[in-house]
């Protein structure tokens, strides 16, 4: 794979989005990661800077912009410096305020 690309599945390790590589493989494999917008099912699609991933984790949606490629699976503060939340304060019941009665 070219210098300025990391597999997929590899990133996601190393992002600890996934506990082992292999459960970074099935979450591909069941189609809960997006590229772009686009379902990946190749665990070794490659990753380039800049890339914005959506993951269908168990208990949350994330997205996510890459900012970095990883080169080891390290402890969490190393971890987030390989992305960049794009859906900090997202809320899956934020509509429900909206119900509110207004004075």
């Amino acid at each position: 794979m070219r210098e300025d690309r990391q597999r997929l599945d590899k990133w996601l390790w190393f992002a600890r989005f996934a506990k082992t590589r292999s459960a970074a493989v099935r979450l591909v494999d069941d189609g809960h990661v997006r590229v772009a917008g686009r379902r990946v099912d190749n665990a070794a699609h490659g990753l380039k800077l800049g890339d914005v991933l959506t993951l269908a984790l168990p208990h949350a949606t994330i997205v996510v912009k890459l900012v970095s490629l990883g080169e080891r699976r390290g402890p969490y503060e190393e971890a987030k410096l390989l992305y960049e939340r794009l859906d900090e304060g997202a809320r899956g019941d934020a509509s429900l305020a909206d119900d509110e009665p207004t004075g």
